[in-house]
Order: structure tokens, then C-alpha cells, then sequence
């Protein structure tokens, strides 16, 4: 079994090698200064409640949380956008996941800021079969305290490398969240919340999915 980090630790080298670090610094900088910040320190905890959202899915489909969590425990997936190879890694690694959180009768969800067509782009590419949602502005994720502002110097790397967020978010304000995952009961409470300053780390999915199970079966 290839765990998550370890798919997202071959990324991280394969870009360590074909990249020029000059060109890398720029991503590393901004990573650090998000450690600086303490974001990861002020994220909506264990023990809160989920703010109530009504969000938009690839499919155009308004899709409300209290919708959601009538299926049962709700594992929601913050993720960077379609040009994050480690956003889509994970994500597919949840799509493997999925027929077994189905059936054990949780639900899960992925929220990023990019437009409803890059999601719908998404989700047909690489066969998601779960809602992928718009969080314009990250106004949810702000919600959650993981919403931060991409730095000037790290727009003109993004710029460099085809990364147009304005384009892809369809906005001018260069928001991102930091990836995150949560586990919700059905009541609302949140019961995992884990959340990563740095793009290239994840929680293992079988983490939240062995929470989110137990919450089945309390």
C-alpha cells in the first residue's frame, strides 16, 4: 500500500530536480512565512460547530451543509485548485476511498476558490465522484480561519509557471486556503480538524476515514 505522503514526497523531489531552486525559493519563502503567522494555530478546532454554508458544485447544484449532513458524518476536503499536483493527488486518493465511506454511510465534499467550470474540469478529469464545490473569495475558508492572501512575489512565480489564480478563481484577490480536512457528525460538531502551512504535507486519509466511521457507529 503507497501511503499519501509518500506520493506527495515523490512530487516534492521530482520538482526538487526538474526546477531551478532560484525559482523554488519563491514558494519555499511563502511557506515559511505562513508557519510565521501561526494560521495553522487559529483554525476552526475539534469541538466547534461547522458555520453553515450553501455552496455551488461542478454540476451548477446548489449543495447546502445541513443537506449534507443528513447522509451522515461529513468529511470536508479544502484543497488549492486543479494546478496543485498535490491537491489532485489527494483527491484522487479520496475517490479510492469513496465507495467505502458510501457505504458505511459518510459523505464527503471538496471546497476550493476556483470557478465552478475548473471544478466541473476537475472532477470529469480525474473521475471525482464526490461534490466539488466553489468557495468564491474563500469566504468559507476564511470561515475556518484557512484562508490566507497570495504574496506579491509568489503571484509573479504562479504568473511564471501558467498559474493565473485571477483567471482560474475568477477574481483579483489572490485567495487561497491552506489544505485542510475536517470531519463533521451529523450534528455539526466538528471531530478531526487537520490543517498543513506547508502545500506539500496531508493528513493520510485514513485518518479522517477511521473518524468519520467511528462516528457511525457511536
Amino acid at each position: 500500500m503507497s501511503f499519501l505522503q509518500d506520493q506527495l514526497d515523490e512530487i516534492t523531489s521530482s520538482a526538487r530536480d526538474l526546477v531551478p531552486a532560484e525559482r523554488l525559493a519563491a514558494s519555499e519563502h511563502a511557506v515559511a512565512e505562513l508557519f510565521a503567522s501561526g494560521i495553522v494555530d487559529k483554525i476552526l478546532p475539534v469541538g466547534a460547530l461547522l458555520p453553515d454554508f450553501d455552496l455551488e458544485d461542478n454540476s451548477g447544484h446548489a449543495v447546502r451543509s445541513a443537506d449534507l449532513l443528513a447522509l451522515g458524518p461529513l468529511i470536508l476536503k479544502f484543497f488549492r485548485g486543479r494546478w496543485c499536483p498535490y491537491c489532485v493527488t489527494e483527491l484522487e486518493t479520496w475517490r479510492e476511498l469513496y465507495p467505502r465511506l458510501r457505504e458505511a454511510g459518510a459523505m464527503i465534499a471538496a471546497i476550493s476558490p476556483q470557478t465552478r467550470r475548473q471544478n466541473d474540469f476537475l472532477a470529469d478529469q480525474h473521475r471525482l465522484p464526490f461534490p466539488v464545490l466553489t468557495d468564491p473569495g474563500c469566504e468559507l475558508a476564511e470561515r475556518f480561519g484557512l484562508a490566507y492572501t497570495v504574496p506579491d512575489y509568489l503571484r509573479d512565480y504562479y504568473l511564471s509557471v501558467f498559474v493565473n489564480l485571477p483567471f482560474i478563481n475568477g477574481d483579483e484577490n489572490w485567495r487561497l486556503p491552506i489544505p485542510a480536512t475536517y470531519v463533521i457528525s451529523p450534528a455539526g460538531l466538528i471531530l478531526y480538524a487537520q490543517a498543513h502551512a506547508d502545500f506539500r504535507l496531508r493528513p493520510e486519509p485514513v485518518e479522517a476515514l477511521t473518524t468519520a466511521l467511528a462516528a457511525i457507529e457511536r
